[in-house]
């Protein structure tokens, strides 16, 4: 029996890559977008093999509603990939009340509906694969992007507790943390706070140049993924692992380095 997938965000970028990944090896996809007409290419090319639909996934009773059309089309549901999102651009003290709860409305509470709504399937099957796509930076952080950050760390906090809640139910859960890749993210996907002049410097002085990967790569990552029998819980997509490994040496050494100043606030033991 083929695989049965629900991508969010398959309008453009690795949504849309790993749709047609899964319909080129004969796979079945819920494909949801913003705008049912950005899925057009898709039902040409794949027909019957492919359920379009128009979903925000800010709406929840609509996210629901998506669910529920996918398992009355294809009967089950065997992978989720919850994609939808943007990147917010702004230093913090920049960033307007509107524009990060809108941040976290699409990026966080999206995710969390969608997770709730397809739960009770994957329960009912006793199995399922559901990818959280939070890219790296839901294990790290730069300057100007704190409202993206926050929205990514936060999905990596809940998905922490949630694989260890329903790997009793058969169901795995990985982070997919996709690095810098050659997508539409910063044109298509992103937006912008208006700038204080004040932060003129920090930008200048932390601007960055990435290595940027090619999104093809990513398709046979994510398929060997979904085909693993023990996925990991989180997967880093690119070659930003060493970068990763040293700020997480920084953190442990920091740790340790204030362990003593740490163990005396635990105090008097208690019972």
């Amino acid at each position: 029996m083929s695989t049965i997938w629900f991508v969010t965000g398959t309008s453009s970028g690795f949504g849309r890559l790993w749709a047609q990944a899964a319909l080129e090896r004969g796979d079945r996809v819920v494909a949801t977008a913003r705008s049912i007409g950005d899925l057009d290419g898709l039902t040409t090319r794949f027909a019957d093999a492919v359920l379009p639909l128009e979903l925000d996934v800010t709406d929840r009773e609509a996210v629901f509603a998506a669910v529920d059309a996918a398992v009355q089309r294809f009967g089950r549901i065997d992978v989720v990939v919850n994609n939808a999102g943007y990147g917010h651009f702004g230093m913090v003290e920049e960033v307007t009340e509107r524009e990060l709860r809108r941040q976290m409305e699409t990026n966080f509470f999206g995710a969390v509906w969608v997770t709730q709504a397809v739960l009770p399937v994957l329960r009912a099957q006793k199995g399922g694969r559901l990818l959280q796509v939070t890219s790296e930076g839901g294990v790290r952080a730069y300057p100007g992007i704190g409202a993206y950050h926050a929205s990514k760390w936060a999905v990596e906090g809940l998905s922490e507790s949630l694989a260890q809640e329903v790997e009793g139910f058969g169901v795995h859960v990985t982070c997919v943390e996709p690095g810098p890749y050659a997508t539409n993210w910063l044109s298509k996907g992103s937006r912008h706070s208006a700038e204080l002049p004040d932060y003129a410097e920090t930008r200048a002085r932390t601007a960055t140049t990435f290595e940027i990967g090619d999104p093809e790569a990513t398709k046979q990552a994510v398929l060997d993924l979904i085909d693993a029998e023990n996925p990991p819980r989180r997967l880093i997509l690119g070659n930003v692992i060493p970068q990763i490994e040293a700020i997480y040496a920084d953190r442990l050494r920091t740790w340790r380095d204030w362990q003593t100043v740490s163990e005396k606030a635990f105090g008097t033991r208690v019972g």
